[in-house]
């Protein structure tokens, strides 16, 4: 096994120890037990609000509706 390979599945076991607190399955790769974790994890929450991507100024709610009532 490569030195990469290798270090991709040493990671591969301790992700699958942490995720489903058991041993991984025996004559697996490290390539595919990442894709079954992930397969198993589905994709993040989208948290918007919570992005350190965003500024407080850029974040914008929907448009409130307009009160007619008080236009007259």
């Amino acid at each position: 096994m490569e030195p990469r390979e290798q270090r991709i599945y040493e990671e591969a076991v301790a992700l699958w120890r942490e995720v489903f607190h058991e041993p991984p399955p025996l004559r697996t790769d490290g390539t595919t037990m990442l894709e079954i974790i992930m397969r198993c994890a589905g994709p993040p929450p989208y948290e918007r609000l919570h992005s350190p991507h965003l500024r407080p100024s850029t974040i914008v709610g929907p448009a409130q509706p307009k009160d007619d009532a008080h236009l007259g």
